[in-house]
């Protein structure tokens, strides 16, 4: 197969591996910048153009879309999927897991356990927010953060009207969320390939900071995880239409919460805890999927 994967950077260590997993198991594949593709569109002609030339005759495109690119990235991608290409994430799955208040709306519609989270645009709703999500502490977040970036444990409901008052003054859109206290400054990152989570780490943040996520200092570990966290990130991911997702659950004295799926989940992590080629495991399942979309388009033709 060809095989195309979008990413800004060739060196990285995610791309890397997904490059050397797919030379390894005999295919032609090229890292490519979406922020250097450009495209035609209308209804007899649909291309896509490269640093100067035409991509063409690609099997398969793997997305590792940087938040900070999303709109242009997922542009990219979507004329990947009008050519016929098959795509590992879909254009329009990794725009709804971006959205993290759409995420946790479409989360609780399924039934799917997460914290309880307000959302309000006006400074006069902040103490009645505050209530309904159960008072102080709580997690504030911004909306277009990554990273644990933009995330902030009010500790106290003054504090909380404060740093609302703040971001709001800001015109900066955030959510609030009740603070899960018996999670202990860890979640675990459950690694999911189709219908299967293949790995899962914990991730623990350093003392003092409730934030667990790997660039902010945390530190990873393999985990067990119980049947109804599998479950749970499982459907979390099909409920975001990703088939490739990094899914984060916290262990609430109520079962497992999901905080977030992420749809360009990092492979360093999670290789480096559980000892699995994880690169390896996402192009095996890109082989036995692209390989039945193909037939799929080949028959409707």
């Amino acid at each position: 197969m060809k095989i195309a994967v979008l990413s800004r950077n060739a060196n990285l260590y995610s791309t890397n591996r997904l490059v050397e997993a797919a030379k390894e198991r005999g295919h032609e594949v090229e890292v490519i910048d979406c922020l250097r593709c450009y495209m035609t569109i209308n209804p007899d002609d649909l291309d896509m153009h490269y640093k100067g030339r035409e991509l063409i005759g690609y099997d398969a495109v793997i997305p590792r879309i940087g938040a900070s690119v999303t709109f242009y990235g997922t542009a990219v991608l979507r004329q990947f999927e009008m050519m016929g290409v098959f795509p590992v994430n879909e254009s329009v799955a990794i725009t709804r897991s971006r959205d993290k208040l759409r995420s946790m709306q479409l989360l609780a519609r399924k039934n799917i356990g997460l914290p309880t989270t307000g959302f309000a645009n006006q400074t006069r709703y902040i103490p009645d927010l505050i209530e309904m999500v159960g008072g102080a502490p709580l997690v504030i977040k911004l909306l277009e953060g990554t990273q644990g970036i933009g995330v902030v444990l009010a500790e106290t409901r003054k504090a909380a009207e404060s740093i609302l008052e703040a971001f709001m003054g800001l015109g900066a859109n955030i959510m609030v969320q009740k603070f899960v206290k018996e999670a202990g400054g860890a979640d675990i990152r459950c690694f999911v390939i189709g219908d299967k989570v293949v790995g899962a780490m914990k991730r623990q943040g350093k003392e003092g900071e409730f934030r667990s996520n790997l660039h902010r200092g945390g530190t990873a570990s393999l985990i067990k995880i119980t049947p109804q966290e599998r479950e749970t990130a499982v459907r979390a991911a099909r409920t975001m239409g990703l088939n490739i997702a990094g899914v984060d659950l916290l262990r609430s004295s109520n079962g497992p919460v999901v905080m977030e799926v992420n749809s360009s989940p990092g492979l360093e992590g999670i290789e480096k805890a559980t000892g699995k080629d994880i690169a390896g495991e996402i192009i095996k399942w890109i082989e036995k999927n692209a390989k039945a979309n193909a037939s799929k388009t080949k028959g409707k033709g």
